[in-house]
């Protein structure tokens, strides 16, 4: 993973500035983040209706935000649209960016369209910080936990590559954000971010940003480490603050998964690359 192509672009532009490597860009109050959502990349047109791409796009980059423990504010959207669409499908497409912006209380500024072959989307949120958590945070003896269950997605996305169906309630079609909890918790964590390429690769994101390893308390087996997105939270905190952060999962009834410790190290993804 060391060697991605994907980390080799990313460096060409991180060696100038110290505003890469999170979630998004902490400028100042605010932060800039930016997640692309392309027809036969991320989805495909007979697996989702076009309310539900336009709000899974949505609901990806809101995430970006909340694990940066910024509150989303604003929305730009560049939206690549078929010629073939037609205006009932251009309505229905937008109410799935409008459903979820009210949802997150984020208002929708500007962008641009163009025609294209396929439904391409980029979505950009800009949104507003008082104390960024970043990648960069995780300290050795601190706990490494996640929300939620993870490896459900990775099953489902096989069943749509087989041709099979899937229930509309898949994580899949419609990624669960608990900002709440995640902003009730952000004065106790030290590092977080979403679970969007598969909690493999996001521990070597942290081990790279932080310059950490990490010590499993069990084995995870590959399908569920290797599950990208899931859109759950890895988060680090101090073994102090772990009443109060279960306290708050309670209150929240979110489930927490505390699976690792930080050590001194490294940590390379043992997933295999699926960028390029």
């Amino acid at each position: 993973m060391k060697n991605s192509k994907e980390n080799f672009f990313i460096e060409q532009f991180s060696k100038n500035t110290n505003h890469i490597g999170d979630d998004g860009a902490v400028i100042g109050k605010w932060v800039y983040s930016q997640d692309a959502f392309f027809e036969n990349v991320h989805f495909k047109k007979e697996w989702m209706n076009l309310s539900q791409i336009a709000q899974k796009a949505m609901l990806v980059n809101i995430s970006d935000a909340i694990v940066m423990n910024a509150k989303p504010k604003y929305a730009l959207l560049t939206v690549a649209i078929p010629k073939s669409y037609t205006n009932d499908d251009l309505v229905f497409l937008a109410n799935g960016f409008k459903k979820t912006a009210k949802k997150f209380g984020v208002e929708i500024v500007g962008g641009d369209t163009i025609s294209n072959e396929k439904l391409d989307i980029s979505v950009t949120i800009i949104s507003k910080t008082k104390n960024p958590i970043l990648r960069s945070g995780a300290k050795v003896g601190q706990l490494v936990a996640h929300t939620g269950t993870l490896g459900s997605v990775k099953k489902d996305l096989d069943v749509l590559l087989g041709g099979g169906a899937i229930d509309k309630k898949s994580k899949f079609i419609k990624p669960k954000l608990n900002p709440e909890f995640f902003y009730d918790i952000a004065p106790y964590i030290s590092s977080a971010l979403d679970i969007s390429d598969g909690l493999f690769f996001e521990l070597g994101r942290v081990s790279r940003a932080s310059g950490v390893g990490f010590e499993l308390f069990e084995e995870i087996d590959m399908e569920v480490g290797c599950s990208g997105e899931e859109y759950e939270v890895l988060f680090t905190f101090d073994v102090k603050h772990l009443k109060e952060i279960e306290k708050k999962a309670k209150k929240h009834k979110i489930d927490m998964n505390i699976f690792a410790k930080v050590i001194v190290g490294s940590y390379e993804c043992p997933c295999k690359e699926h960028h390029f």
